[in-house]
């Protein structure tokens, strides 16, 4: 092959790869979460160093999250994206296919909750999602070097605030009077497991799921055997199977937020503070 042309054709081969690095030293990295405490995560980590876009809007549902034409382009451009596997958002899992190791499934290296269906709310565990902050701070270290000391500096903050959270928890969540509590949706399996609780819910992982007539009465017979006050439900979804079954049974409903969406104020620690008030005053705890 003739020079000018071989160099061509290797000139040719070399421009994504080029292109791809240009952009990366051309600014920060861009980096997609796909829920509100992966955002929380990558913002802390990341700061101003990263150029962060969560795909689900305050608010928002995020379990059956469609993805319009703009968003599919955002998650294809990006440097890196954060999601939760499992099944829990299977638009994104579509979507992320073909972007090999810039996309990262937090599950992978976590003991999971598995009942037939992966149990996604593993965020609600401070110590978990102070392992996801590590899986964090290690991509951007390697997307983006020259920011390391800053990325690191960063998670180190984070992690000691979630251990001391995860203090905070164990404390406010001991000596109760009762450890059962009830729930609209089963999202609060490792907020439980963490803190010896049980949690007893009325539908599965899916918050839209309706319960059968069968598990209702299932759950009432639990409850009137457990001197509850409070019955749980979230933010994001209709409480009217809750209030009805609070109405029978004669107690109150209260919202426990399993942090799929950004608080309306605060943050991640905000919320999961005002979980262990809730739940403290539910359980009778010391």
């Amino acid at each position: 092959m003739p020079r000018p042309l071989a160099a061509l054709v290797v000139a040719l081969t070399l421009l994504p790869l080029a292109c791809s690095d240009a952009g990366r030293a051309g600014g920060p990295p861009s980096v997609v979460t796909t829920v509100y405490p992966l955002s929380f995560v990558v913002d802390r980590i990341g700061g101003e160093g990263v150029r962060a876009t969560d795909l689900v809007p305050s608010g928002a549902e995020p379990h059956d999250l469609e993805l319009a034409p703009g968003q599919v382009r955002i998650l294809a451009e990006a440097d890196l994206v954060f999601y939760v596997g499992g099944g829990f958002q299977p638009a994104v899992e579509d979507a992320i296919q073909d972007l090999g190791e810039n996309a990262v499934d937090v599950l992978d290296g976590l003991e999971v909750r598995d009942e037939g269906e992966i149990d996604p709310h593993v965020w609600l565990d401070p110590l978990r999602l102070s392992r996801i902050a590590k899986e964090v701070v290690d991509r951007l270290v390697d997307t983006d070097p020259e920011r390391a000391d800053e990325y690191r500096t960063n998670f180190v903050v984070l992690r000691r605030d979630l251990l001391g959270l995860d203090n905070e928890l164990a404390r406010g969540l001991s000596g109760c009077a009762r450890d059962e509590f009830v729930t609209a949706h089963e999202a609060f399996g490792y907020l439980a497991a963490r803190y010896d609780l049980t949690q007893i819910s009325l539908s599965g992982f899916d918050p839209e799921a309706e319960p059968s007539p069968g598990r209702l009465a299932e759950v009432v017979r639990a409850a009137q055997g457990l001197d509850l006050e409070v019955i749980f439900y979230e933010e994001l979804v209709s409480p009217a199977t809750a209030e009805a079954l609070a109405s029978e049974l004669g107690v109150r409903t209260e919202v426990l937020s399993p942090l799929e969406s950004a608080p309306e104020s605060g943050d991640y620690f905000t919320a999961m503070r005002r979980n262990m008030k809730v739940l403290g005053e539910a359980l009778d705890c010391e």
